[in-house]
């Protein structure tokens, strides 16, 4: 599968846009394209998946490794590939776009904001070809997509600056259809605000296929196979799946699936606990269904289960959902599973974002003793826990719940702010807890 790298010149230069614009033209053209993105990131894939009609890969080098990256890459369905870039191209010091580009050994487009530029658009992705080649960085930005670019003039004072190394692939036209609202965590997720269909068919109009098919490589094999999964198992697993825990990677789900039974549920909208072997609660915006979290049968069962020893998985909102309470921002106040000796409060801004690390300092659910976890962690709330919490991590990177400890525990419930990826092992370990 042949794929793309869409990097950005920094953060809001309208990447997510072009990628979808991007999305939609090879659609257009008869192609079934995979997303991915590259980072951490839970929403812009989500928009990624409205359009293309199939999740989008997460590809991060800190999260999974180079090997990890490649397989993962190879495990997408479609004929092509486009990867929305993270921040700018070379920013970020755990996984960057470079980095996921370098690994992948694929080509990339520059998305470059032209409002207010002609030929600065082309010094400005010149600047960023020739950094790589100054810093002895193995990339190939091959060309732009020109965002908030008008046709006319503008569209030909881009294309006829731009040295013959690097190739016009078209452009964005401003207009405010194509505008995403945003929040505390970043953009609203892509079920709730979709953009414009007929402003991004506009769009995609004005980007060349073509070329941008012609540019494009395959990444290298990955040199070993990884961790293979390991034999199914009998058990049932019940994975949290509503508005307010809806940060999951594919790969994650896939991996459960691989060797377990994988029943979701509702909390928001009174589901109870399922019959399960154990319960994952994925990340999300619980502080925006606090009400409706209190009042859920769910996590009434889930303390009465927990107490009974059934192995829970809570990462970030799902950590938040098994403490005691969550207060919002604006003073809300609900009862919450009351399973970890935990209190949260969301604030004003955010309180952790990060790449991790985490190193057990005892066997728990996701990892043995000693074991190193990478994740990340991004979140605006804050825990005041209980003087005897007890944690099965301390963070050898990053700031975790409490005092550069992560992992609050109890029973068999294990609370963490750190989201990690399946290539980690760490929910391979999670199903190896159930059988023991």
């Amino acid at each position: 599968m042949r794929g793309l790298v869409l990097g950005g010149t920094s953060s809001g230069v309208g990447k997510t846009v072009a990628t979808l614009a991007a999305i939609r033209a090879f659609e257009d053209a008869g192609h079934a394209v995979q997303p991915a993105k590259a980072g951490p990131d839970f929403i812009d894939p989500s928009h990624h998946a409205v359009v293309a009609d199939r999740p989008s890969r997460t590809l991060d080098t800190w999260l999974e490794g180079t090997d990890g990256l490649r397989r993962n890459y190879r495990r997408g369905e479609g004929d092509f590939c486009l990867v929305e870039g993270v921040m700018g191209l070379y920013d970020g010091d755990g996984s960057s776009t470079a980095m996921v580009a370098e690994a992948l050994d694929l080509p990339v487009v520059l998305v470059v904001d032209a409002k207010a530029g002609m030929e600065s658009v082309a010094a400005t992705a010149l600047g960023f070809r020739e950094y790589a080649a100054r810093a002895n960085r193995d990339i190939d930005v091959a060309g732009v997509i020109a965002q908030r670019a008008h046709g006319g003039r503008h569209a030909e004072g881009i294309r006829e600056a731009l040295p013959e190394e690097l190739t016009y692939f078209g452009r964005i036209p401003p207009t405010p259809d194509l505008e995403i609202p945003d929040r505390h965590l970043g953009l609203e997720m892509g079920d709730e605000s979709p953009v414009d269909a007929d402003a991004l068919a506009a769009a995609a109009d004005h980007l060349h296929v073509a070329e941008l098919l012609d540019t494009a490589r395959e990444p290298p094999e990955p040199e070993s196979e990884g961790e293979r999964p390991a034999d199914p198992t009998d058990a049932r697993i019940a994975v949290a799946a509503d508005d307010a825990f809806c940060f999951r990677y594919p790969a994650t789900l896939e991996r459960l699936r691989d060797r377990a039974e994988v029943v979701t549920f509702a909390p928001t909208a009174d589901d109870d606990l399922p019959d399960c072997d154990g319960v994952y609660l994925p990340g999300g915006y619980p502080e925006l269904h606090v009400s409706e979290l209190a009042a859920s049968p769910a996590l009434d069962t889930l303390n009465d289960r927990a107490s009974e020893g059934l192995p829970i998985l809570g990462e970030c909102g799902g950590l938040m959902a098994l403490a005691q309470s969550l207060t919002t921002a604006d003073g809300e106040t609900g009862e919450m599973a009351g399973v970890l000796p935990a209190e949260i409060e969301m604030r004003d801004r955010y309180q952790a974002l990060d790449h991790v690390e985490l190193r057990a300092t005892e066997g728990t659910l996701t990892a043995d003793a000693g074991q190193c976890l990478r994740g990340h962690e991004f979140h605006y709330s804050e825990a005041s826990v209980g003087r005897d919490a007890r944690f099965a991590f301390e963070m050898e990177r990053g700031d975790g719940i409490h005092g550069e400890r992560d992992g609050l525990t109890e029973y068999r419930t294990l609370g963490t702010y750190a989201h990690v990826h399946a290539e980690s092992g760490a929910f391979d370990r999670f199903l190896d807890s159930i059988e023991r």
